[in-house]
């Protein structure tokens, strides 16, 4: 129980930066026998689908602006798709414990979305594109270390998911109204006041 309770969290999270990530490290994890995670994951072509969109969103995270229209494509997929991780990895015990699975997985996952979707907004403001090459990088990393955790320390990794969940509410927050209040100079600006 508690070892698919810290999957579902860590992978959840993790999901809202980096959908295709995740699922290819859980498919990965289980051909390889490191991670008790279901067949469906571990399929070939569930691999090379989301092992080629992963290195379109690489890619794409790492160019200015580009980044942003591929996080408003995501709003939806990253969510959704950790609800669907969550099903399919709770789904072996009862049908109610696979929805709730998917529920927690994809609120995490809308959670760190929008962490992740208001910071690149913020970063974009900078003019040099190193700050999101290298936030990028973070983030991949973040994700799997994140999920290597939930794997082999689960306890831990729902103690990480929850200050990460806290510290991305609070990150939104005050970002967003950075970027509003720049756009409001910005507005000011081309008006002319």
């Amino acid at each position: 129980m508690l070892e698919t309770l810290g999957l579902i969290a860590g992978s959840g999270w993790a999901a809202g930066l980096n959908i295709y990530l995740v699922t290819l490290i859980l498919g990965l994890g289980g051909r390889a026998g490191w991670v008790d995670v279901p067949m469906v994951l571990q399929r070939t072509d569930v691999l090379i689908v989301s092992g080629v969109l992963y290195l379109i969103e690489f890619a794409a995270d790492k160019i200015p602006y580009l980044d942003n229209v591929w996080d408003a494509l995501h709003t939806a997929v990253r969510p959704l798709g950790a609800a669907a991780l969550g099903y399919v990895i709770a789904g072996e015990s009862s049908s109610i414990a696979a929805a709730v699975g998917a529920v927690i997985a994809g609120s995490l996952a809308l959670g760190s979305h929008s962490a992740k979707a208001t910071t690149r907004a913020a970063v974009n403001t900078s003019p040099e594109p190193f700050s999101n090459i290298f936030l990028s990088l973070f983030e991949d990393g973040l994700v799997a270390g994140l999920v290597a955790l939930a794997v082999s320390y689960p306890l831990i990794a729902i103690v990480l998911v929850v200050i990460l969940a806290v510290l991305g509410v609070w990150l939104t927050v005050r970002l967003l109204g950075a970027v509003r209040r720049m756009w409001a100079r910005w507005a000011a600006r081309l008006n002319g006041t």
